[in-house]
């Protein structure tokens, strides 16, 4: 697939680089996608890009460099003026996005050669923060008055798709332009011009509200699997429309942000980002985990008897470690997304948190029995050690991993459960909190198990 993607990049370039005419290479590209398009725009040199530009044309652009990612030094090319016309042609949710890549005083100029329409709505979307469903919709819809017959309905449609070709749903508005229903294009189509059009209007139709949070409505607006889904304000005016394209791209996002969470940053980083602008976003959990390391140190300093005494312990630590760190992960993964759920009962979380301990349980018994198995063998052929010694030190490894794994996982739970609870944002808190201390709950639980039974308990010497 990537192979057909270059090939296809390299056919657009050799069409630009062509001796054919202008109108010849307008109609040529017009068989491209957009995607397509600005991902050849990157490799042209200026010469050709102006020539891009010609035969493109202004809506073409528009949609083109919508996928752009940085704009800039493109729209340095073509002048405020064309640029200007550009973001008109473009959707306002798409405009937004572009012009939030632009310096300030940039921006100013551009957005000051707007006509009213676009600048109102870039205004309403830039109004709401940035984890507001407003600020992913689109303006790019079709709208008619309830009461409208199906011939009325199609005129609207054909008219208004001039301006918006998002026609896959007819949003219906009521005599106090509140949201009525929606019509399904394809129903109107179907629709025999002396039928009644109430008969295809969903009036149940899901909204939701521009000021509610993407976070608690993504994994909804993403359930009903509709092309899009409107917008609207407290009285249930429609203010825009959230598609499914917007909701896959916003779900991306999230998941993005909630990685960088969970790596104990407050944001995600990009290329360009400056070095101290990365470093402080780093730091302030780097130092928290600078101290609980310091106290995770102190406690393995503590089990130096053990060690002097039993030393070939030492050669497992990192096995304990590393399997308990990565059931607590796999643990805190699911509970965060868990407590996604606002309507999570106490009850339900109760059932979650003993489905997690079970969870743990049956893993740690697994990877307990193959640790004896492996670790006894190990010790016994590699090590030329006494069968008996090598399976009672295996034993001690095994019954260390099944309980560190255990403890992992009700870890990974309760803490970013706990976290919630104090109205801190478990994802930036847990990730970083969780690894260390499962380090501190694996040492702990590993030599304090090897002092008890091979030294208390069995007298095993070195």
């Amino acid at each position: 697939m990537e192979e057909k993607n270059e090939e296809m990049i390299e056919e657009i370039l050799s069409l630009i680089r062509s001796d054919i005419s202008i109108e010849e290479l307008r109609d040529k590209l017009n068989d491209f996608h957009d995607a397509d398009l600005a991902e050849a725009l990157e490799e042209l040199d200026k010469e050709e890009r102006q020539r891009f530009y010609k035969a493109l044309g202004t809506e073409r652009l528009s949609e083109v460099f919508a996928y752009l990612e940085e704009v800039e030094d493109y729209f340095h090319e073509i002048g405020l003026e064309k640029s200007a016309d550009i973001l008109e042609e473009m959707d306002a949710d798409d405009a937004v996005d572009v012009l939030e890549t632009l310096p300030d005083d940039y921006r100013e100029e551009i957005v000051a050669r707007l006509d009213k329409e676009a600048r109102e709505d870039i205004d309403l979307i830039t109004s709401y923060d940035d984890d507001e469903i407003g600020s992913d919709m689109t303006t790019n819809f079709i709208v008619i008055k309830k009461g409208t017959d199906v011939k009325g309905a199609m005129r609207e449609l054909i008219k208004q798709s001039g301006e918006n070709d998002n026609i896959s749903t007819i949003y219906v508005v009521d005599e106090n332009d509140k949201l009525y229903g929606a019509i399904q294009l394809t129903d109107l189509i179907r629709a025999r011009d002396g039928s009644d059009i109430n008969d295809i209007i969903s009036t149940s139709y899901p909204s939701v509200n521009a000021h509610a949070k993407r976070a608690d409505e993504l994994n909804r607006l993403r359930g009903y699997n509709e092309d899009s889904i409107p917008v609207v304000d407290d009285e249930d005016h429609i203010l825009g429309v959230i598609t499914a394209f917007d909701v896959v791209e916003a779900v991306d996002e999230e998941q993005g942000e909630d990685y960088a969470k969970l790596a104990g940053l407050t944001a995600e980083e990009d290329l360009h980002e400056p070095l101290f602008k990365s470093v402080r976003k780093r730091m302030p959990w780097l130092i928290v985990l600078l101290a609980l390391g310091l106290v995770v140190s102190t406690v393995v300093g503590s089990f130096t008897g053990i060690v002097a005494v039993v030393p070939i312990v030492i050669a497992f630590q990192s096995l304990i470690l590393d399997m308990s760190g990565n059931g607590g992960t796999q643990s805190l993964a699911v509970t965060i997304r868990v407590l996604t759920d606002e309507q999570l009962s106490g009850k339900d979380k109760f059932k979650f948190v003993l489905k997690e301990l079970r969870v743990g349980f049956v893993d740690g018994l697994i990877l307990g029995l193959a640790a004896f198995l492996l670790v006894g063998l190990y010790i016994t052929f590699l090590k030329k050690e006494p069968m008996g010694y090598s399976f009672t030190v295996s034993g001690c490894v095994g019954i260390s991993l099944m309980t560190a794994m255990i403890i992992s996982s009700l870890l990974g739970t309760l803490i970013p459960m706990t976290f919630k609870k104090l109205k801190i944002d478990p994802a930036v808190a847990s990730g970083p909190f969780i690894t260390t201390i499962n380090d501190l709950v694996a040492v702990v639980t590993y030599y304090g198990l090897s002092w008890l039974l091979l030294v208390q308990l069995l007298g095993l010497k070195g």
